[in-house]
């Protein structure tokens, strides 16, 4: 792995972590000097980092206009939420049998980090940490992957509505549902239950028709 390579990992996981916060606004353009500078490094990382951000569809290329923040769209919600209910149940499915009593106490502490979260970064952390813990015995290391983007995309949505109409701390009922099921060996109600509680994301971030 080259110096450059590397520089350009940190500048994109920087970058994407402030775009998924929020901190970087949908639409806000990206100035490779000023990024260079802020970073200590020549443009060639810096237009790397953006190749890297443009694959993970947080940044567009704009002809004439550089490279912006991707925009927040009712396309792109209704496509993360397709996504991820279709790709995350299968995940489940293939995960299930393979789950032991480890595996569910990992799902579990994750359950409870997010219920007892203080903020809304530690409750997406810990959401985060579920929605992994649910999938990762699946042993399908494409499709984990995918969901580990999809699942970066999901947090930026709920940055945004937490931005939008504001945070409280809350338990979260569907993820106590779908571990009870799990705990429980119904896989059949497992999984409607997770297709469900993914899709209400796309309900509460859509205004009402």
């Amino acid at each position: 792995m080259t110096e450059n390579t590397t520089t350009a990992e940190r500048i994109a996981e920087a970058i994407g972590e402030r775009i998924i916060s929020g901190e970087l606004l949908p639409d806000a353009p990206l100035r490779q000097d000023h990024i260079a500078r802020e970073f200590n490094s020549s443009h060639v990382p810096v237009r790397e980092a953006f190749r890297q951000l443009q694959a993970r569809h947080l940044v567009v290329a704009v002809p004439r206009h550089g490279v912006r923040v991707a925009p927040l769209n009712i396309n792109s919600v209704k496509e993360i939420a397709e996504m991820r209910a279709a790709l995350e149940v299968v995940a489940l499915r293939n995960a299930a049998p393979k789950l032991t009593s480890s595996h569910l106490a990992r799902i579990e502490l994750a359950l409870i980090e997010g219920d007892t979260a203080q903020t809304i970064q530690e409750f997406e952390m810990a959401n985060r940490a579920f929605h992994h813990a649910l999938v990762a015995p699946c042993a399908m290391p494409r499709l984990l992957a995918s969901l580990d983007g999809l699942q970066l995309a999901n947090s930026r949505l709920v940055f945004a509505m937490a931005r939008s109409s504001g945070w409280r701390p809350r338990s979260n009922q569907d993820h106590r549902l779908i571990l009870q099921a799990l705990r429980a060996r119904n896989v059949d109600q497992a999984c409607s239950l997770l297709a469900r509680h993914i899709q209400t994301i796309e309900r509460l971030a859509l205004p009402s028709s």
